[in-house]
């Protein structure tokens, strides 16, 4: 998007780390700007403060943020020990329409067909959301914690209704155990049951995938 003042939807987690890194690289060399970029990030464990490392506050600023010449009023994080989860949905709802949209929403997808923390069997034009995590999500996202006891058991993460309101989106995938889920959402019928068959609706998506991630995609 060749806009200086974008609206940008950020994911976390491992799949987008190689992205953040050449986009550190290009705005350290000059080629790109986040000086008026306005960022949302995608979701939230609820429970863990900012500083907790495993946070995705704490991902976001280490990872990213910090390299990179943004502002940071211009950087929006969802707050995970809110004491008013309605009251955080609905600001943070009203920051993205005030900002005017999310121009380009960057998405990894869970091996359940998760986007954001939208699980699923969750409805399909949600908002801002609480959710209670599955145990097939926490068990994935163990592997960033000491045990699977100590990941959170909800999160609050943008709807599949905000998410699909982003005028473009791209959705990244790697590795052999996303590719059941990629052939899933690309060629499956529109279900809740694989929350991301929903992006087919989408009129401006690309998937970014590796060789492993496509290889259910036969001759396709």
């Amino acid at each position: 998007i060749n806009k200086k003042n974008s609206v940008l939807g950020l994911a976390t987690g491992s799949t987008p780390n190689g992205m953040y890194k050449e986009l550190i690289r290009l705005n350290q060399e000059g080629k790109v700007y986040f000086s008026e970029v306005i960022t949302f990030n995608l979701d939230e464990y609820y429970g863990l403060s900012p500083e907790h490392p495993q946070s995705y506050y704490f991902f976001m600023w280490d990872s990213f943020f910090k390299h990179i010449n943004i502002k940071k009023e211009n950087v929006h994080l969802l707050n995970g020990i809110t004491e008013n989860i309605d009251k955080e949905c609905a600001q943070y709802e009203a920051l993205i329409k005030k900002s005017g949209g999310i121009d380009l929403q960057v998405l990894g997808i869970g091996n359940n067909g998760h986007i954001g923390f939208n699980e699923p069997d969750i409805s399909l034009n949600t908002k801002t959301h609480l959710v209670n995590l599955t145990a097939k999500t926490i068990r994935a996202n163990s592997r960033f914690f000491n045990t699977a006891r100590e990941v959170p058991k909800q999160a609050i993460t943008m709807g599949i209704g905000t998410i699909m309101r982003a005028r473009k989106i791209i959705l990244l995938a790697n590795g052999k155990r996303k590719a059941r889920v990629i052939e899933k959402t690309i060629n499956s019928p529109i279900t809740t049951k694989v929350p991301a068959t929903v992006l087919q609706l989408h009129n401006d998506i690309t998937i970014i995938i590796d060789q492993e991630a496509a290889s259910q995609l036969v001759n396709q």
